[in-house]
């Protein structure tokens, strides 16, 4: 009888361990005001120089080629999950990384401060005053405090909102009418208006008037304000149903993220989430704190993609020097396999995500070597792992910690 073939069919349990490095939006193109250099080209890393000459490299493709990839569906491909077959909404992703209980029938969107004109034109998509700035996480938690108590309720759905870190907050919509499936009021650029809320299908459409009334009547109470002064909302969804890390590929998984969005990924998966953490020291101290509870490392470093969406080349250099500083920390408890790569690329140049693959970089006892010697754009294009689908990289990971069989006679 024919059988479709599954990694999971030749998962075995070993002790062996598995940490994941995932430098968020690391990968770049040459910058011209840089002497054409990518950030990882121009920061100093000796102790990945000093790994990658007994590692592979290569670079992968979060979702296919020339797609540009969100945050949600680029950790997808990492931990294994096709994000062509899996799509999960930024607003569950976000809810469950600040512990807000979900019930089935919520649904959640994640929000964004921002700062408007008084013609409606978005001037500034992270609520601050000026092009770059951001609004503090102690001003949208006032402003969330403030909408909690003039815009609760819409009909008969429930409105509670969350504040998370910086410019961003979690709306969760409750009630047993309300649907998901509608786009979002987020435009995603500065110079335009917020955009209408659109029903997907039939069952949608008063979930989608109730969104978009939520978003009126916030504006309004927050017009007053200097900056920060209205919300855009994206990503709505509910909690899906999907197997575990634990049940795909026997692994005791945990997670060591200082944002919400890539917490609440973990949870999805069956990740526990250990304390969040502001840097690449006190995260990989955490590992090895927890060294002996786990087999599979999930730890997350947030600035690189955040300096590379705001155009600061220096400050995403500093963030890569400082991962490099710290790396020692884990060297010194060496998993057996150990991955450093990113979830997709941010160009300083380009200010935002893109479809360039990534660079990645494997280390085990059995990986073999490939000649290169740094982790960087260039000398990942030559190394011996060449350019694949993210969601093959699981794949690797669990084969290099000897964790796969021999797969037919």
């Amino acid at each position: 009888m024919f059988k479709k073939f599954q990694v999971e069919d030749l998962v075995q349990e070993t002790d062996s361990k598995i940490v994941m490095l995932v430098m968020d939006g690391v990968g770049d193109i040459p910058h011209p005001d840089y002497d054409f250099k990518t950030p990882l080209e121009a920061a100093k890393t000796p102790n990945m120089d000093k790994l990658t000459e007994k590692s592979v490299l290569g670079r992968i493709v979060p979702v296919h080629y020339g797609i540009t990839p969100g945050s949600g569906p680029g950790h997808l491909g990492l931990f294994g999950y096709d994000p062509r077959n899996y799509t999960l909404g930024r607003g569950v992703m976000e809810a469950l990384g600040l512990d807000i209980q979900m019930f089935p029938s919520d649904v959640a969107a994640r929000g964004n401060f921002v700062t408007m004109d008084k013609n409606g034109i978005i001037l500034n998509r992270r609520g601050g005053k000026g092009e770059e700035a951001r609004l503090t996480t102690e001003e949208s938690t006032e402003r969330v405090k403030l909408l909690s108590e003039k815009v609760k309720k819409i009909l008969s759905i429930e409105i509670l909102l969350t504040p998370g870190l910086d410019h961003r907050f979690v709306a969760i919509f409750r009630g047993r009418e309300i649907r998901a499936n509608m786009t979002d009021a987020d435009p995603q650029q500065t110079g335009k208006p917020i955009s209408q809320i659109r029903a997907l299908d039939s069952n949608s459409q008063i979930s989608a008037q109730i969104a978009n009334e939520f978003i009126l009547r916030a504006n309004k109470v927050l017009a007053d304000f200097e900056y920060g002064n209205a919300l855009v909302l994206r990503g709505f969804s509910k909690r899906p149903n999907w197997p575990t890390m634990k049940q795909r590929f026997k692994l005791d998984c945990c997670a060591i993220a200082e944002y919400p969005m890539y917490r609440g990924i973990a949870q999805i998966l069956g990740m526990d989430k250990l304390a969040a953490s502001s840097g690449a020291e006190e995260a990989f101290k955490t590992y090895v704190k927890n060294h002996d509870k786990y087999n599979f490392f999930f730890i997350h470093i947030k600035k690189t993609d955040s300096y590379g969406e705001s155009g600061l080349f220096e400050e995403k250099v500093k963030v890569i020097e400082d991962v490099d500083s710290a790396l020692p920390i884990i060297l010194d408890k060496m998993p057996d396999t150990l991955v450093i790569t990113g979830d997709h690329s941010t160009p300083v140049y380009m200010k935002g995500h893109s479809w360039h693959p990534v660079p990645i970089l494997i280390h085990s006892d059995y990986c073999g070597t490939d000649q290169t010697k740094r982790f960087t754009e260039n000398e990942c294009n030559i190394g011996g792992l060449s350019t694949f689908p993210a969601r093959h990289m699981m794949n690797l990971a669990l084969a290099n910690a000897m964790k796969l069989e021999k797969y037919g006679a």
